[in-house]
């Protein structure tokens, strides 16, 4: 998907480049960018998941993400078509998982993995490991009509991501029988972030019309730490609205 993103972005973008080489020899208008939109702001969500991960470690439903940053837009003097973009934010990933304990709390150098699904223990019908970054994007941006903003634009970048907090939450607990236990909504909460590297780096890419695009990362870096556990490359795919 990302390779695709990455493809046609680039395609267009040298499309773009050579019109705007055409406008210049013809002598037309210089570009107005008084009243630029600069996509200021970035809001981000959709699909979460592991990529590389073996079975035994496997996410389970629909897991997703959040994201949203604020951003600065330095337009390049010679080709007004492109723009460097670069800003922070936060980035939050939810994976869910069926039959899965994941214990943050675990004293032993691995990240734990526990399949509950035939255990005679307790468990939980909902089940997730969040973890949210403090992420800075910088990305090279292309826009057919940077006058007003609309039309195709695109862009293709990094993020650096330093991890804020991981949890894991337990909703609504049952026993191994699949019978309700307590008799209210019961949330478990476990907060640890050992064993998940401290930081992220990410290759990102969009490409949309006007306001709206498909966005997607995907990481560079190990989720765990060396020896926590198995190589985990985290990807996200969804929709982003931009603006002001």
């Amino acid at each position: 998907m990302m390779k695709r993103v990455f493809a046609a972005f680039i395609a267009f973008a040298a499309l773009g480049s050579l019109k705007a080489q055409d406008s210049t020899k013809a002598g037309k208008k210089l570009i107005d960018l008084s009243n630029r939109a600069n996509d200021h702001l970035m809001i981000q969500y959709g699909v979460a998941g592991w990529s590389s991960v073996p079975d035994s470690a496997k996410p389970g439903g629909f897991s997703r993400f959040f994201n949203f940053y604020f951003m600065l837009d330095r337009p390049f003097k010679n080709s007004p078509n492109f723009s460097l973009g670069f800003g922070a934010g936060i980035g939050s990933d939810n994976i869910f998982f069926k039959d899965k304990y994941v214990n943050l709390k675990a004293t032993g150098p691995t990240l734990p993995f526990a399949d509950v699904s035939n255990s005679s223990s307790n468990r939980y019908k909902k089940f997730k490991l969040t973890t949210i970054y403090l992420d800075v994007p910088v990305e090279i941006r292309y826009a057919a009509n940077p006058e007003t903003g609309k039309g195709l634009k695109g862009a293709i970048g990094l993020k650096l991501g330093l991890l804020l907090k991981a949890y894991t939450k337990g909703k609504n607990a049952i026993s191994s029988s699949g019978a309700i236990l307590y008799s209210g909504s019961y949330i478990m909460k476990e907060s640890d972030k050992h064993f998940i590297n401290s930081t992220r780096l990410a290759v990102t890419g969009r490409l949309g019309l006007g306001h709206v695009s498909l966005v997607g990362s995907y990481s560079i870096t190990s989720f765990l730490k060396s020896g926590a556990g198995p190589e985990i490359r985290p990807y996200n795919i969804g929709i982003a609205i931009s603006g002001l």
